[in-house]
């Protein structure tokens, strides 16, 4: 009597353990958090550093197979930069394929309210993988906001402090290609009537919108300080703001002017003169603007912080009510202790 042949069976079911393993390891979740994270392959990532980068998010299997994957496919010759997410079902297959093919997914990008160029690349750069320099080099360069339609004092307009959704390797110039679209869909038909009616371009508006927000953080105020600084502005009066001097001399913890800040030489001095300064001190809030486009109307003409320090100001509307506005206001900054030997306030 013949004995059946058991090894078949035998090589059949190591195939099927095999088989069963590589499915296993092409599809578990390789996520090993509790929650998605993402994978971000710089520009000057390469195999080795992406390893170590998978390593740190993804179990053992799915880092083993992603970088066998890897190596069996020439990856090395076609790293694709970008943020990549790993949600916690995606399996080592899938996400290579992402990795592959570059189909990287948005990162969610707040355009802070900030009153430098600096300030603003150095967030930039946070986020994305631009780099501080390379973003400052651009909007500090005349040739290339002139590509917007903008110059370096009127760049900082193409930002509307909001929440976007942007590719993290976005170069420089599509990254503001992308705010320039956005500046546009914010300006819409009746935000561009309101400026028309007011005789201000969109840009005017914003720069004006900055001062508002830089002398009063109440909300509720701002309608009324759009007011006043436009009702000088219509009188062809200095606007005497006191936050184009701080702005003019790159000092920010000034808590009080004195007249020989007056007399820095800036064209963002609006002592010395007339008119809007040449841009923004700030990147102006949508309430600023807002502020601006629906300002109150009134015949106040001068301002003065208030004397309790509430954040708010008495306004007047004649030069001789306005002096004794500011003579209390200076006497409670020297009750205070805040410098000494003061100017009248605007």
């Amino acid at each position: 009597m013949k004995t059946k042949n058991k090894y078949p069976y035998g090589l059949l079911a190591l195939f099927i353990a095999a088989f069963a393993m590589i499915v296993f390891c092409l599809f578990y979740p390789i996520n090993k958090k509790e929650k998605s994270v993402a994978l971000y392959i710089d520009y000057d990532d390469n195999v080795d550093s992406i390893a170590l980068k998978i390593d740190s998010v993804c179990n053992n299997c799915g880092g083993a197979t992603l970088m066998a994957l890897a190596r069996h496919t020439n990856y090395e010759s076609n790293i694709r930069t970008g943020r990549y997410e790993i949600n916690t079902s995606i399996g080592a297959l899938m996400f290579y394929r992402k990795l592959r093919n570059g189909q990287q997914d948005p990162v969610k990008l707040i355009i802070p309210s900030v009153r430098t160029k600096d300030r603003l690349a150095n967030e930039l750069s946070k986020k994305m993988m631009m780099r501080q320099e390379d973003i400052l080099n651009f909007i500090n360069n005349n040739d290339s906001c002139s590509m917007f339609g903008l110059d370096t004092a009127t760049i900082i307009t193409l930002f509307i402090p909001n929440t976007y959704e942007v590719y993290w390797n976005l170069p420089v110039g599509s990254f503001l290609k992308k705010m320039k679209s956005e500046k546009e869909r914010f300006w819409n038909k009746e935000r561009q009537a309101k400026a028309i009616k007011l005789n201000l371009t969109p840009e005017e508006v914003m720069t004006l919108a900055s001062i508002v927000d830089e002398e009063t953080a109440n909300n509720l105020e701002k309608n009324k300080v759009a007011g006043m600084y436009y009702n000088r502005l219509q009188e062809n009066m200095p606007l005497q703001a006191d936050p184009t001097i701080k702005f003019a001399l790159k000092d920010f913890s000034i808590r009080r002017i004195y007249n020989k800040m007056l007399k820095v030489e800036s064209p963002y001095n609006t002592y010395m003169h007339e008119g809007l300064p040449p841009g923004p001190i700030r990147i102006p809030s949508i309430v600023g603007i807002e502020a601006v486009l629906n300002m109150e109307k009134h015949d106040f003409l001068y301002m003065c912080a208030k004397e309790d320090f509430s954040g708010t100001h008495n306004f007047a509307r004649t030069y001789e009510e306005h002096l004794q506005n500011a003579a209390r206001y200076t006497e409670a900054l020297n009750q205070r202790n805040i410098g000494k030997y003061g100017r009248e306030q605007k």
